[in-house]
């Protein structure tokens, strides 16, 4: 009688299936940053064009991408170095550019990010797009490894679309434009898909433009400062109206 009865639990148990497989850490950040990448290259490759035709090496665009890694900046710093600026300027310039990255950090997980290498490099890798990334809700999750994979994938695609532009440049005419308009479009997608991730928090942008408009209105020539100090301030006093508000059980 028992031996009819394993038989027969035996015969009613399910064959187990093959082990369902989840995507690696590498596989699954480079899925997140493709889209990224679809501006970065292009991106890059103007920045490359912009440095053969500024007169200095090639080998400028492969240094500045990989040890620099500052975007916008790197457009700047070109141009100062063919100008000869001083170093006092350049220092000057490299500060204000990039003083954003300082708020990025309030929020940007590195406490996810494991290993004082990994910190390290995570820190110097910290671009906008990693931010917004990183920033949505979806990422919460997210392991160390699968950041870390999605700023070297980053980093990869900034540094090679710099290189390939700086040994094509010369192919290039001079009269060929709109490639500097990558980044904006990258930035627009960015926020499309912040918004998107946040539909209750539909304020924030708002909040954002009236900011914009106000500095424009007030001080058209200090547009960028005072919109962000202005955003932050309306920023802070949201969260202080929040949290003054009663919660409901």
């Amino acid at each position: 009688m028992r031996a009819t009865t394993a038989v027969a639990v035996a015969v009613d148990r399910p064959t187990p299936g093959p082990p369902s497989r989840t995507p690696s850490e590498a596989r699954a950040a480079f899925e997140d940053s493709a889209s990224v990448g679809l501006g970065f290259v292009p991106l890059g490759i103007a920045f490359g064009v912009l440095v053969a035709h500024s007169g200095v090496g090639w080998w400028w665009a492969g240094l500045s991408s990989a040890l620099i890694y500052g975007g916008s900046f790197e457009f700047l710093l070109i141009g100062l170095v063919a100008a000869g600026a001083p170093l006092v300027s350049v220092a000057v310039s490299a500060f204000l550019v990039n003083l954003r990255h300082v708020f990025y950090a309030l929020s940007f997980p590195l406490h996810r990010v494991k290993g004082r290498l990994g910190k390290t490099y995570s820190t110097f890798a910290l671009c906008d797009e990693a931010y917004a990334l990183t920033a949505g809700h979806r990422a919460r999750s997210w392991s160390s490894r699968r950041i870390l994979w999605l700023q070297l994938y980053m980093h990869l695609y900034w540094a090679g679309g710099a290189i390939g532009g700086a040994l094509l440049g010369s192919l290039v005419p001079d009269s060929v434009t709109g490639l500097d308009f990558a980044l904006t479009a990258l930035f627009t997608v960015l926020a499309l898909d912040a918004v998107r991730d946040r539909r209750g928090d539909l304020p924030t942008p708002a909040l954002a433009l009236l900011s914009a408009l106000a500095a424009r209105l007030v001080f058209p020539g200090q547009l960028l400062p005072v919109a962000f100090a202005l955003f932050t301030a309306r920023l802070l006093a949201r969260r202080r109206i929040v949290r003054r508000k009663p919660s409901h059980a």
